[in-house]
């Protein structure tokens, strides 16, 4: 009997060990260190279950024994995973940028403005407007500007001229002639293929950047090393002069803005294909697992300048120098910051006769100061006081 017993406390510690080991390895293998903690719960976990098994086993039957252990082992599990998915989509949702704030004509609206009115006034056949939403507080205000005033809700299509689609999406809407002009910072190749009457107007600058936690020794990276990261090559903070821990290096979606800046950037570099968890919808919440998110303070991500600065803000990132040149606004508009490059006003065969006169205006001195005013870099030099 006590042979018997004594086994029990063996294969029961053993094997509750070692499959809690192997659970909690996979995870931090599959996502980082934010897991690190997990092997301590596993354990206090299983040696709670230890404790009622170890009472029972001589009283219940052998395979009620079994049953037991993998109750213990999966329910908590379970419970841990459903936890952990609904924590995930809170986290990242409220990482999104309350686009409401930017809105033309609403009262206390944080968007530029001029200070006297626009040159150029629609008040009918207004174009359609879509496009990134890091550009959004831009041609919110040249709407403000120079349409009739009124409710422009920024995620009614039906109804509002002036919409948000992200890049992708606009693009889309392009295609199919929805919109009429559309502002993002460019196509990626398929999306140029499918727009058989693309026209392209540059209107301002951008800086294409990368942020890391604020607490990450690094500073600066060298173009070689950044494609070293995204393709796979460089693994470890440690090769690039931070601290030995696992980079771990977030993407978007193909066909969104930013990530198709992360290709040019590439060139013929091949991208590696990121783990589920370290693709990421939405830009806001890029910033958010670069920040605070999970404690993923080895991580690394991407976006244009004024979004990671001004739409998302109270985040504890550092935006990185690229070969030692910070993406100032100085350094974007003489060209010195390495990854800087033009945003533009995209139109794809419409036959709105007012949007030729509206690209105009943007290019404008008017339009220009709204761009700088934004605060983006406009691609002409304004003659505003």
């Amino acid at each position: 009997m006590k042979r018997r017993k004594m086994a029990a406390w063996i294969f029961t510690i053993l094997f509750g060990l070692l499959g809690w080991f192997v659970y909690g390895l996979a995870r931090i293998l599959s996502s980082g260190n934010e897991y690190m903690y997990v092997g301590f719960l596993c354990m206090a976990v299983f040696f709670a279950g230890n404790y009622f098994i170890l009472h029972i086993h001589m009283r219940v039957k052998q395979k009620w024994t079994w049953a037991i252990m993998v109750l213990i082992f999966i329910v908590p599990s379970l419970l841990y995973g459903s936890y952990d998915w609904y924590i995930r989509s809170i986290e990242i949702a409220n990482a999104e940028v309350d686009l409401s704030t930017y809105q033309p004509y609403k009262q206390e609206s944080d968007l530029a403005r001029l200070d006297e009115p626009a040159a150029l006034q629609l008040d009918e056949n207004l174009p359609e407007l879509d496009g990134a939403t890091a550009l959004y507080p831009v041609y919110a205000a040249f709407a403000e500007a120079v349409y009739p005033e009124g409710t422009y809700s920024y995620e009614d299509r039906s109804e509002s001229p002036v919409t948000v689609s992200k890049t992708n999406g606009a693009f889309q809407r392009l295609s199919r002639f929805q919109a009429d002009i559309i502002f993002t910072a460019g196509p990626s190749d398929e999306q140029q293929e499918t727009l058989k009457q693309m026209e392209k107007t540059a209107i301002g600058k951008e800086a294409f950047v990368f942020f890391v936690h604020k607490d990450n020794p690094v500073d600066s990276l060298t173009l070689k090393q950044l494609r070293g990261i995204y393709a796979g090559e460089i693994t470890n903070w440690e090769d690039v002069g931070g601290r030995n821990q696992k980079i771990i290096a977030f993407q978007r979606p193909e066909g969104s803005g930013s990530q198709t800046g992360l290709e040019n950037m590439m060139g013929k570099t091949p991208i590696m294909d990121p783990p589920r968890d370290q693709r990421v919808n939405g830009m806001g919440g890029v910033i958010e697992k670069a920040s605070d998110y999970r404690n993923h303070r080895n991580s690394i991500g991407f976006s244009y300048r004024f979004f990671a600065t001004k739409m998302v803000e109270g985040h504890h990132i550092k935006l990185l120098n690229i070969n030692g040149i910070d993406p100032s606004v100085p350094h974007i508009k003489r060209g010195d910051y390495p990854l800087t490059g033009n945003f533009y006003a995209i139109t794809n065969g419409t036959k709105n006769p007012h949007v030729e006169p509206f690209i105009e205006w943007i290019l404008s001195s008017q339009g220009q100061q709204l761009i700088e005013d934004t605060g983006y870099v406009p691609v002409k030099e304004t003659d505003l006081p």
